[in-house]
């Protein structure tokens, strides 16, 4: 009854919510266009060109068998950092390189062909789930920040406490379900399949981001009677573009540094259900995925703050 009430409940606050963001859009539909195509735009300009490519091609790569020979050599050093198997160096380094969400989708299709267990998914994205030096170095440090000096401070903190945040991870267990694995031996390349399944992939992206974007929107109204960098940071929790850009000009640098590591390796709600999305298939629980987030953003923000306190 008392988890009954519990489900209840948090549907009630969503479902009003919901009311809430449609009556805004009713009032001003012609904005709420406007910051959709702003979302869309994010995606289009900012996420698709190097989400694309980078998803068909880890298809192709996964679907000739050659993934496990890129990861031999790290075996050992990834075995007894993370214990997980060395195949997970390909998505760590496919996460880092590319960014939100690359690591999480090829976390994924590494599960769904029979290349690693439920349980050491659940590892990997504590550490595989990462955005990439494109968006923190490009567009926050030199765009947002007018500093590249902050963005590599928050590169390292953001990897390094990708590292710890893996470590901290590596004891969990999960439940292992029972799933039909296609042999890597046998499995011939598909084009139409590794094009459906990018376009899916990344159209799915574009529509989290697009609706995160609404969604922030929304909540601005309510976060104006806050001051500015607590909007600003409490923002950058549901959609990070946005919100590492307002933190840029509502704080000093070194604490506009120190926020964005926290939000930009907590992710936003926006890139969390983004990776629930992709990783349907592994039906990792929220609350997993929201505490993994959660303590690498810790990590970060403790480790921007002694790079902040030596660098700046």
């Amino acid at each position: 009854m008392e988890k009954f009430t519990k489900i209840s409940f948090t549907k009630l606050l969503v479902s009003i919510f919901i009311v809430y963001i449609l009556f805004c859009m009713v009032l001003s539909s012609s904005f709420y266009l406007q910051t959709t195509l702003d979302g869309l735009s994010a995606w289009a300009f900012n996420v698709l060109p190097s989400l694309l490519p980078f998803v068909f091609f880890t298809k192709v790569l996964s679907s000739f068998g050659l993934i496990e020979k890129f990861a031999s050599i790290v075996k050992k050093p990834i075995k007894k950092l993370f214990n997980t198997p060395s195949i997970s160096a390909y998505a760590f380094l496919s996460s880092i390189i590319s960014g939100y969400p690359v690591g999480a989708k090829v976390t994924a299709d590494l599960y769904q062909s029979g290349k690693i267990s439920r349980t050491d998914a659940c590892k990997m994205l504590s550490f595989c789930s990462t955005s990439g030096p494109m968006f923190i170095i490009g567009a926050v440090g030199a765009g947002m920040f007018g500093n590249v000096t902050a963005g590599y401070i928050i590169l390292l903190s953001h990897i390094l406490s990708a590292f710890l945040n893996g470590i901290l991870y590596r004891k969990i267990k999960v439940q292992e379900y029972d799933r039909t694995v296609i042999d890597s031996q046998k499995q011939t390349f598909n084009l139409s399949s590794v094009v459906l399944d990018t376009a899916l992939s990344v159209i799915s992206v574009g529509t989290l981001i697009a609706i995160f974007f609404v969604v922030i929107t929304s909540f601005s109204v309510l976060l104006s009677f806050l001051p500015p960098s607590l909007s600003a940071f409490l923002g950058g929790l549901i959609e990070i573009t946005k919100g590492c850009l307002d933190i840029s000009s509502a704080m000093p640098l070194p604490l506009a540094i120190i926020s964005t590591s926290f939000v930009i390796s907590f992710g936003g709600l926006s890139t969390i259900m983004q990776t629930y999305a992709l990783t349907g298939a592994l039906k990792i629980p929220v609350k997993l995925m929201v505490l993994q987030k959660f303590t690498h953003a810790l990590l970060a923000t403790l480790i921007s703050v002694i790079l902040v306190a030596i660098i700046l």
